[in-house]
């Protein structure tokens, strides 16, 4: 792991590598002003770390990024917008890189495992990380919604291929959401047993109308890997890419 893609210093519960890159490095082509602001957002990740979200101030935000309190005000008025930022940063971050590694797969099932389970790989790797982020997601909804569409779009192609049977996407969204989120943090806190993601990778899945036996073929394949960052498509390609599917499967809005 190169330290210096997570922010250069111990103080920063380290992220794995095929995101950290992403985080900690800034895209090519970013004027001043949006170097400025990215920079206090990676500082706000390291105070939010340290600190929490509530516990955190302005103060300390303009201290950890090297700059007056004024620069900070400059940029965000208040404690939330920061948070917000720091929300969307990571959203980005996450949604990007699973979308990566979903490249070339149509079936809407394995697309679904895949991202349950790259969350719940996140809370293994990177406990006080996604601890960090879940607290964050709290006091900024932006992260969850960002989240979201991908999911959704997953989740609609599932319906359309005849894989999923759901009551509705509401119900669907909050099956999904709410026990991922409850995983992650059994994992993030040492309270679930080996292979818990594929695990619950099969629950959700039949959650959403597989028969048992499917369910569990499609959450026991192997993970994608990450591909290269230089390989990657960039965030507005991949965000495109699942605007596409959610298109494709728009027809599935009904319940079945």
């Amino acid at each position: 792991m190169n330290d210096a893609l997570n922010f250069g210093t111990s103080s920063i519960p380290l992220l794995p590598e095929a995101l950290a890159e992403s985080v900690w490095r800034p895209r090519p082509g970013l004027l001043k002003r949006e170097r400025t602001r990215l920079r206090l957002v990676q500082a706000a990740i390291q105070v939010f770390s340290a600190r929490g979200v509530a516990g955190a101030t302005m103060q300390e935000l303009a201290a950890a990024a090297g700059m007056t309190t004024g620069t900070v005000y400059n940029h965000f008025k208040t404690k939330e917008e920061v948070a917000s930022a720091v929300a969307l940063l990571l959203a980005d971050t996450l949604c990007r890189r699973i979308g990566d590694s979903q490249l070339g797969i149509a079936e809407g099932a394995h697309r679904m495992a895949i991202g349950n389970q790259r969350y719940i790989w996140l809370a293994e790797q990177s406990p006080a990380w996604t601890l960090m982020m879940m607290e964050v997601a709290a006091a900024a909804p932006e992260l969850l919604l960002e989240i979201r569409q991908y999911v959704m779009a997953d989740l609609r192609l599932g319906v359309k291929q005849k894989a999923f049977r759901i009551p509705s996407e509401a119900a669907a969204m909050d099956l999904i959401n709410g026990t991922i989120s409850q995983a992650m943090r059994s994992v993030a806190r040492g309270l679930a047993p080996r292979n818990h993601g594929r695990e619950v990778a099969t629950c959700v899945l039949r959650g959403l109308g597989m028969d048992a036996a499917a369910a569990k073929e499609v959450a026991y394949r192997p993970l994608p890997p990450f591909p290269p960052m230089a390989a990657a498509p960039v965030a507005a390609k991949a965000k495109a890419a699942a605007k596409k599917v959610a298109s494709r499967a728009r027809g599935a809005r009904r319940p079945v």
